[in-house]
């Protein structure tokens, strides 16, 4: 049966990590180095908030780890309500971070990460578009997980996927199954690469819908 659309305030949470040296985009360490991959990672949070500001009002920054708020917030424009991550997996942290933005009146509801350059406003229209006539929208990511998960009410339960299953290429598949277990609808919106490793930055980077900016931060031997 299909779930009953909440009535709140448009919104798009981001996920994210504080962009310290050493703990962010780490498998792109060979190619750039901790440090590089630090400013990568704060011209990831930078270029989304960017987008999610310019096309919906309210926009979440719920970041980690829990001393990380100071230099986090420092990316993100007025406006944007920060919230700390929770939970002990990736699961738990959304499931938190998206029942946290449902009591405080959002819904429709896009979660998204920093990881997919390529995402752009017409993605965010067609994800609150199939919104308007499923429970669910999924942006399927290359690597077999998901850019972009799209609720019109708070079920966490597709969160609650096994921990081995998380940062594999079944994540995508397991939350398909979760959502047909609940009976909710669920529409796929195009597939996008997410940036993760050196071979995600060499396709990237012919790509000619990658913004310029983030592509000087993942060109090897180019300053940023």
């Amino acid at each position: 049966m299909s779930a009953t659309a909440h009535r709140g305030t448009p919104a798009i949470l981001v996920m994210a990590k504080a962009p310290r040296p050493g703990t962010v985009k780490t498998r792109l360490h060979p190619l750039l180095g901790p440090l590089r991959c630090a400013e990568l990672q704060a011209g990831l949070i930078r270029h989304t908030l960017e987008l999610t500001t310019l096309r919906i009002p309210r926009t979440y920054l719920a970041y980690a780890p829990a001393d990380g708020g100071d230099t986090i917030g420092t990316a993100a424009p007025a406006g944007v309500r920060l919230r700390l991550q929770r939970g002990e997996d990736l699961g738990q942290r959304l499931a938190a971070a998206v029942a946290d933005a449902f009591a405080d009146g959002a819904g429709p509801l896009l979660v998204i990460g920093t990881d997919a350059p390529t995402l752009t406003g017409d993605h965010l229209t067609a994800a609150f578009t199939a919104l308007e006539s499923h429970d669910v929208v999924l942006g399927p990511a290359l690597d077999g997980g998901y850019y972009l998960i799209g609720l019109r009410a708070p079920h966490t339960s597709l969160f609650a996927l096994d921990a081995d299953v998380w940062s594999t290429d079944r994540v995508l598949r397991a939350t398909r199954c979760a959502a047909r277990r609940e009976g909710l609808s669920v529409e796929l919106l195009c597939p996008l690469r997410d940036l993760d490793t050196p071979e995600d930055a060499t396709a990237l980077l012919a790509d000619p819908a990658l913004p310029a900016p983030i592509a000087a931060l993942i060109r090897p031997g180019e300053a940023p």
